[in-house]
């Protein structure tokens, strides 16, 4: 992940145009007049052999001719040329280039041209956006290095796509509604600059507010995952994934499987990361739309104000359809809207104010709703009628929506020529406008799942797993057996072994190869049992008759190994039947069939699956996916975002499942993934659930083949899992013994009661400002941390198990996307001052930094924190040069990276 040079990407001083062009129509000719129009105002230098002048700029035949190097170069040559020409500016010092020429993917010697390109880019740290793309528009310098046919208003929405004609056809949408824009960005074949890349400039970028996506694939999913969460934290992300297809999944041996490389794991990634996934560009426009307005929403509850009844009508099943909520109106606002509405009106929501409803009308109804906390936003819609103006109308309500510009007002003036200017003038005053109830509504509930996602991505959780090392080890013994075998499926009673040394309860099960060996384990666990086949060749058993349940007598288990052999070999005449499994029959007839498992997606690399199982899992298609790591709150909502959880909570006369006990099997799953990253596939169908607990009846684990197992390793999950291999104890100067370990989301509570036994004095000194406490959101933020850009680790006592506590001091360290630098900071319980604790935590947070190639950490500490500053130099760190009346003093640390300072 890096933004190394995007400054002169989108703030250049000065650009070149190579392959710039007098032929009309011509690419070279389109840009050269969009960079000359753009309102760029530093030198723009074109590059043509042949050509004196273009489009009135001044020409020169080479970039060795160039009069001064440029920040940015816009290369639109023939494929062959491009390396080259990239070659000569990365020696003239160029730092970055957008490539709009396709067909670099052409062979050039044993490599590509592409590869050619970035391998004489790369020594010279120049950023290619390209090739095979539209180019680069950035309004706030007037910057148009594209063949776009319009160049879009100034903005605060930055578009980033993978498509050029996408980015033609939302310009063109835009310019209508007259939505302008910070960025856009044409990526195209992604040599170099792709999306974590850019979402990790857009976070922080002052001139972009929001930000629009379209994908077509991601290609680093680990930078991404990092760069989106970062984002969507920071401003609203929303995106539309096109493509639906599940080529991963074709070689699949569980249901789990079936799902890897298909759309269901984006709309996890998307969900995970805590941006917005829309389906359709009218969509996509709908929410730019509102994002172009500024507001943002508070909740799901709508009121509607309308002139026609029909029209509040539709809304209000749009809303349904959409998953909001119809505001209720109080007693209070009945009697404000009864006393300024005719007595016809609807005296409920939506609030119907009659055909003939004047300006006037309007402006007193929104008065009253606006000034209610009875909702979250109001749509007010306006149909034609021959009896009222609508522009006055409108008017109106712009000013009555002035007098509360924080509150979301949306506007839907149905109708065409009538109805086309006050669209127009909404859209200038910056009042979101929509040409259908429905377009409102669903805008309105898209943002509303947006803030739904991020209140659930600071959910606290409940404390986490603790997989023993010994555990795991053995786990790994069992695989480690099967692959020397030369197998690739776990049996079913070693399937099992390894879930219950991952603490997941399963039906004990044995393996017997004839039929009186199978009658001898029948006497063992009595009845009702189950009798299973045992065959390579076989996954499904119960398609080939190979399941038979509820045998009572030892005569019906022998009949039954009998008759399953007789019929599994007419079904599948060419499959070895190696023996049968004997399991005690588990009866629980109000209990939920589920199917959980793992599986590896090209992309993300481990996923968890979650649904409805049994026979009819594939049929139905009532699953959920997560990416590893998970914990409480994140497997809960796996469980939430399924059909089958309404019957999980119980009906009628039906108790409700043990939602703990179902969630925490989940999170073991994903330990199971995370730890064990040779398992390919997983799969427990049916997993049984109800009121008393959850077990596993059947289960099926598909290991990597030799040559995947590397693959998969590298691969690792696309979000960083908690890194167990950083725990260590320390000794403090008293001999007390304590754990250093890196901070995870369930030490929430433990943090913020950590700050609370701070005195206000030490507080005020590490925060540079009074506090007393951790707010939820504070607290989250801290805990709930992205261990690939920042680490924290906090001191708690040996036994203390994840999230328990207490905690007596943390340090964090914060790097920038280049993972040069590092800002760091560290707090101490007051209680715990003066035993050596700070230094402590100092040291190994130093260490971490040098193992992970960081150059130099550094700090602001108040100089009145005379303690802090002494244990600032004790470390080795040295005061930066600042100004004498400043009342920070900026620290830095020089690293070399292996355990030295520079």
């Amino acid at each position: 992940m890096s933004i190394r040079n995007f400054g002169s990407l989108f703030r250049p001083r000065s650009i070149a145009l190579v392959g710039a062009s007098n032929t009309p129509h011509s690419v070279g000719n389109v840009v050269a007049r969009n960079l000359k129009a753009g309102g760029f105002s530093g030198p723009i230098m074109a590059v043509n052999p042949h050509e004196r002048e273009v489009e009135g700029l001044p020409c020169f035949h080479s970039v060795r001719d160039l009069p001064q190097c440029p920040d940015l170069a816009v290369i639109a040559t023939p494929a062959p040329s491009v390396p080259a020409i990239v070659g000569e500016l990365a020696e003239h010092g160029c730092p970055s280039a957008v490539v709009i020429t396709a067909g670099l993917n052409a062979a050039s010697g044993e490599t590509t041209l592409k590869q050619e390109m970035l391998d004489l880019a790369r020594p010279h740290l120049v950023r290619i956006v390209g090739p095979n793309c539209l180019g680069l528009i950035s309004t706030p310098l007037g910057i148009n290095a594209s063949f776009a046919h319009l160049m879009p208003k100034k903005g605060d929405i930055a578009l980033v796509s993978q498509s050029g004609a996408i980015v033609t056809a939302v310009l063109d949408w835009a310019e209508a509604r007259g939505i302008g824009f910070s960025h856009i960005v044409s990526l195209g074949d992604m040599g170099d600059v792709d999306f974590g890349d850019l979402l990790d400039f857009l976070s922080t970028d002052r001139d972009t507010r929001s930000i629009l996506l379209y994908v077509e694939n991601i290609t680093f999913a680990k930078k991404f995952m990092s760069a989106a969460r970062v984002a969507a934290r920071a401003k609203p992300v929303l995106v539309i994934k096109s493509g639906r297809s599940a080529e991963g999944a074709k070689a699949a041996h569980s249901h789990t499987g079936a799902l890897a490389g298909s759309d269901i794991v984006y709309d996890a990634a998307f969900r995970r990361a805590g941006v917005l996934r829309v389906s359709t560009l009218e969509e996509l426009f709908e929410a730019a739309a509102m994002l172009a307005t500024g507001i943002r929403i508070g909740g799901d509850r709508l009121a509607i104000l309308t002139n026609g009844g029909g029209a509040g009508v539709l809304a209000v099943d749009a809303l349904d359809a959409h998953g909001g909520h119809l505001a209720e109106l109080g007693d209070d606002t009945r009697q404000a809207l009864d006393a300024v509405l005719p007595s016809t009106w609807s005296h409920g929501n939506p609030v119907d104010i009659i055909g003939d409803a004047t300006g006037d009308r309007y402006s007193a109804a929104l008065d009253i709703l606006l000034k209610s906390r009875e909702s979250d936003a109001i749509l007010v819609i306006n149909c034609p009628t021959a009896v009222a103006d609508n522009m006055e109308a409108g008017k109106a309500v712009v000013g009555s929506a002035r007098a509360r510009p924080r509150f979301p007002v949306l506007t839907n003036w149905l109708g065409g020529s009538t109805a086309g200017p006050v669209r127009s003038y909404f859209s200038e005053q910056r009042l979101p406008t929509f040409e259908s109830p429905d377009d409102a509504v669903r805008a309105f509930t898209h943002l509303v799942e947006y803030r739904r996602n991020q209140a659930q991505l600071m959910e606290t959780p409940s404390a986490g797993v603790m997989i023993p090392p010994e555990n795991v080890d053995k786990a790994r013994a069992i695989i480690k057996k099967a692959a020397s075998e030369g197998r690739q499926i776990l049996s079913e009673w070693e399937a099992k072994d390894v879930l219950h040394l991952f603490g997941i309860p399963a039906v004990p099960t044995a393996f017997v190869e004839t039929a009186e060996e199978a009658a001898a384990r029948f006497a063992e666990i009595g009845s009702p049992a189950v009798l299973k086949i045992v065959s390579p060749e076989i996954t499904h058993k119960s398609d080939v008759g190979g399941v038979r349940l509820n045998i009572e007598t030892r005569g019906q288990m022998l009949d039954a190994v009998t008759e399953m052999t007789e019929a599994v070999t007419a079904a599948r005449p060419g499959a070895h039947i190696t023996g049968f499994t004997v399991q005690p029959m588990i009866e629980r007839g109000e209990g939920h069939e589920l199917i959980v498992g793992i599986a590896h997606d090209v992309t993300f690399g481990p996923i968890v699956l979650f649904g409805r199982g049994g026979k009819e899992a594939e049929i139905v298609g009532d699953r959920t996916v997560g990416l590893p790591p998970l914990n409480s709150a994140l497997a809960r909502r796996m469980i939430d975002n399924t059909a089958i959880a309404k019957l999980l909570r119980g009906f009628r006369d039906v108790p409700p499942v043990d939602f703990d006990r179902l969630s925490d099997i989940l999170v073991r799953l994903s330990e199971l993934a995370v730890l064990l990253p040779e398992v390919r596939e997983l799969d427990i169908n049916p997993l049984m659930a109800d009121a008393s607990g959850v077990v596993a009846l059947d289960a099926r684990i598909a290991l990597a083949a030799h040559s995947e197992q590397a693959t998969l390793e590298v691969q690792g999950p696309a979000i960083q899992p908690y890194p167990r291999g950083l725990e260590h104890e320390i000794s403090l100067r008293d001999g007390e013994r304590w754990l250093l370990r890196p901070i995870r989301p369930e030490d929430e509570d433990a943090l913020a009661a950590m700050v609370l036994a701070c005195d206000p004095e030490d507080l005020r000194l590490r925060f540079m400002a009074p506090m007393k406490a951790f707010p939820h959101q504070t607290a989250a933020r801290y805990t709930q941390i992205d261990y690939d850009r920042e680490m924290a680790f906090i001191a708690v006592p040996p036994t203390s198990g994840f999230g328990e506590g207490p905690i007596s001091g943390v340090v964090r360290i914060v790097a920038d996307p280049e993972n040069e630098e590092a800002e760091f900071a560290v707090l101490v319980r007051s209680d715990m001052k003066g035993r050596g604790l700070g230094f402590q935590l100092m040291s190994a947070i130093l260490d971490h930094a040098r193992r992970r190639g960081l150059s130099r950490v550094f700090g602001e500490i108040l100089r009145e924190n005379v303690g802090m500053l002494k244990l600032a130099r004790d470390l080795g760190f040295h005061p930066e040069s600042s100004a004498e009346f400043s009342d920070v003093a900026h620290v830095v640390i020089e690293l070399d990276g292996t355990g030295g300072e520079k």
